[in-house]
C-alpha cells in the first residue's frame, strides 16, 4: 500500500512540476521532508536493523526528487 501511494505522489509531483514549476518546489520539499522524518526514525533502530526500515523511506524521498527535476527538466525542454 506505501508503495502505491509513493508512486502516487511522485506522479503527482511530476505532472506539477512540468505545469507549474515553481510552485512544485514547496509541495516537493514537504514531501522529501516528511520522508526524511521515517528515515530518521526507522535509523534508531539497533543495528542492521536501522538501516533496513530506514532505506524505504530514503529511496522514496530520492524518487521524488527525481520526479520533480524531470518534470521541471522536461517543461524545459518545450518548444514553447
Amino acid at each position: 500500500m506505501m508503495v502505491v501511494g509513493i508512486v502516487a505522489v511522485c506522479v503527482v509531483i511530476a505532472v506539477l512540476a512540468f505545469f507549474v514549476p515553481r510552485l512544485s518546489r514547496h509541495p516537493q520539499n514537504g514531501t522529501q521532508r516528511t520522508l526524511g522524518f521515517g528515515s530518521r526514525a526507522g535509523s534508531k533502530a539497533p543495528g542492521p536493523l536501522g538501516r533496513l526500515l530506514s532505506k524505504p523511506f530514503n529511496s522514496s524521498s530520492r524518487a521524488v526528487g527525481r520526479s520533480g527535476s524531470a518534470g521541471r527538466r522536461a517543461r524545459g525542454k518545450m518548444p514553447f
